[in-house]
């Protein structure tokens, strides 16, 4: 319940015997937490590429007849949060163009770093952008290599190496699918199948709503190819020692994905039980913040041996949040969101788990409504490290000036919030959340250590 916002997600299908548009419409559902902006769906029929892409909630964007329109044989799509570029329609993917090649359809998961250098280079060679997302410069360096290269996965090598930042791709043209990662791995991409389909996406939760299994993670700097049935894999960028947010296991993803092979509910459930041996309290009940505090919740209560208990309702039907202008609207925004169950905290000592505290500001209106509701005692445990740092990778964490860890003390920031004690989980164990994963971490946002220069985007 933090103020951080969702990344985006795609997801992708090679089903030639089958119907793509509805599985990738399935899947994008099964997404809608990473971005609830606006979403789109590209499909390839007979070489040629159909696209239908709106603002908005999939199910509000998509229909029967909609999707009747998207017969193909092969298809991608995207949930979108905007954390570059605006939040026109133009912007919403997957971003279709035409060029002399033919089409290409392209989605993407995660922010490119050095956009304002290709984009002065690119325009000084004649090109027009249409949007003011990073995704169509990715699409233009691909459509340029591809000129002068013999295949399209050759080209998208070719773009990457020029690319700076996190970029999980998936891409279609006339006769291939295409999925690429980063060189550094910042966001998850992971492929599966069922039966004679070949299936990519953002998360494994995915897989589950379409019935596909989960085979392997797409590797950072890796280039998988679908053709006509047939797998091709291109390593030749890979070596990089790997970077995964991993705010992904402490936010982002849903918690039943496995991730580099963590199940993400235990690697939240793990962070709590860290937060209760490293931060006790004596308290009478356990509650989490809706969604991604109450894994966490679970974890501190079963060490602390302290009952957990359900301390909010969340309204499901509210998915997006919009800048209330006055005071009071926005804490009707919070409360319309959530709402305190007063039987379960009147007269207790509470341990609330979140996620995150980035501003202050939600999280100061969350511990009123508890007081307002009884609460004797409101003790505040987040399950990651002070933000300090902006992201400059596709997640909306705010300038330094903004994160309320860098203008107070964690004592100050209690008072502020009007806690009785704050604690957050600590660096070293944060990195003991995901004991089994098969990767590395950026944990940038916590230290300042950017796998990537960015001394150009921090003024």
């Amino acid at each position: 319940m933090s103020n951080l916002h969702e990344e985006c997600g795609v997801f992708g299908i090679y089903d030639p015997l089958g119907d793509p548009a509805a599985t990738t419409y399935y899947g994008l559902v099964s997404l809608q937490h990473r971005g609830q902006e606006g979403c789109g769906i590209a499909v390839n029929r007979d070489r040629e590429i159909f696209h239908y892409k709106d603002r908005g909630l999939v199910n509000e964007v998509f229909n029967e007849e909609v999707l009747e329109k998207l017969k193909g044989r092969m298809a991608i799509g995207h949930v979108r949060y905007s954390t570059a570029g605006g939040k026109t329609r133009e912007n919403v993917q997957p971003l279709v163009l035409r060029y002399i090649k033919g089409s290409l359809a392209i989605s993407h998961n995660g922010n490119i770093t050095n956009t304002a250098e290709l984009k002065k280079e690119l325009e000084h060679n004649g090109a027009i952008f249409q949007t003011t997302s990073d995704t169509e410069i990715i699409a233009y360096l691909i459509a340029r290599e591809r000129i002068n290269t013999p295949s399209i996965e050759e080209a998208v090598k070719k773009a990457m190496q020029k690319l700076k930042g996190a970029f999980s791709l998936l891409i279609m043209s006339p006769n291939k699918l295409i999925a690429a990662r980063d060189p550094w791995g910042f966001r998850p991409l992971s492929m599966g199948k069922r039966d004679n389909a070949i299936v990519f996406a953002s998360e494994t939760c995915a897989f589950d709503a379409v019935d596909a299994h989960f085979v392997r993670n797409i590797l950072p700097g890796e280039v998988v190819t679908v053709e006509d049935g047939d797998i091709r894999t291109d390593t030749e960028l890979c070596g990089n020692s790997s970077h995964l947010c991993i705010f992904e296991h402490i936010y982002f993803a849903r918690p039943d994905s496995v991730i580099e092979n963590e199940v993400v509910h235990e690697c939240r459930k793990r962070a709590g039980a860290f937060l209760a041996q490293q931060a006790p309290v004596d308290a009478d009940i356990v509650i989490g913040v809706p969604d991604s505090g109450l894994s966490a919740a679970q974890g501190y209560a079963e060490y602390s041996g302290i009952p957990e208990d359900t301390g909010f309702i969340k309204n499901k039907y509210i998915a997006r949040t919009f800048i209330k202008p006055t005071q009071n609207q926005r804490e009707t925004a919070v409360k319309m969101k959530l709402n305190v169950l007063k039987s379960a905290v009147n007269g207790k000592r509470v341990v609330m788990v979140d996620d995150s505290i980035v501003r202050g500001t939600t999280s100061g209106r969350i511990v009123k409504m508890l007081r307002d509701a009884g609460a004797k005692e409101v003790h505040v445990r987040i399950s990651s490290p002070p933000f300090t740092h902006p992201c400059f990778f596709g997640t909306d964490v705010p300038s330094r000036d903004q994160l309320i860890a860098n203008k107070m003390t964690v004592e100050e920031t209690a008072k502020y919030i009007n806690a009785d004690s704050l604690e957050y989980l600590s660096l070293e164990n944060l990195k003991k959340i995901a004991p089994n994963s098969s990767c590395g971490f950026c944990t940038a946002c916590f230290t300042g250590d950017y796998a990537v220069n960015v001394e150009h985007l921090m003024s």
